[in-house]
């Protein structure tokens, strides 16, 4: 289609991501394995082309750029809406006519999935939606735009629905596209047991 797509992942500082996972680990277990998730994330959007990490964190920046990516820095961390928001505009000002936001804590995550995602995407006309659902809590862990700005941002909770009704009211395709390799966030402590049987 000649449309140029940036892949965004939005990655939190590693002192302050997986606070819900307190009870079942500790700090150094905690970043640990944020920076792990990081690092899948940033590796299988690689797959999309031109990769954008946006964060509030130095390190992550720091390490961001080790890995291959192009990096926004936020003067401080307002959330994931936010920080979605200033990817699609750097993406935008750079020339992308498709963003796919993607999180960064997916510890099944591989280059195929985010291929996979993209070539589905692919086969629907503008503008378009498409969504990967998370397990659990009506969340979003992938969402594709064509254009970037075609829709609102809603994550959070029960933001798959969100999403259908933004772009129902705006007359824009949405589509679910399921991936068992998107689909498993870490954000309590039951998450960890999804991944422990799904290794």
């Amino acid at each position: 289609m000649g449309v140029t797509t940036w892949v965004v992942v939005l990655v939190k500082d590693f002192d302050s991501a997986k606070q819900r996972l307190t009870p079942a680990l500790g700090t150094r277990s905690r970043r640990t394995l944020a920076r792990r998730n990081a690092h899948l994330a940033v590796s299988a959007a690689a797959a999309g082309g031109h990769v954008l990490v946006v964060t509030g964190s130095d390190e992550v920046a720091e390490m961001a750029v080790a890995w291959g990516a192009d990096v926004l820095v936020e003067p401080h961390e307002d959330g994931q809406n936010i920080a979605a928001r200033r990817g699609i505009e750097q993406a935008q000002a750079r020339g992308a006519g498709a963003v796919l936001l993607l999180s960064s804590d997916l510890p099944l995550v591989t280059p195929d999935a985010v291929a996979r995602l993209l070539r589905a995407a692919a086969q629907h006309a503008s503008p378009v939606a498409v969504a990967v659902p998370a397990i659990g809590r009506g969340g979003t862990n992938a969402l594709y735009l064509r254009p970037p700005d075609v829709i609102g941002l809603h994550f959070g909770d029960e933001s798959l629905a969100q999403f259908q009704e933004d772009a129902e009211a705006r007359e824009v395709e949405f589509v679910v596209f399921h991936s068992e390799a998107m689909a498993l966030d870490l954000d309590e402590p039951s998450d960890l047991a999804r991944l422990s049987r799904a290794v």
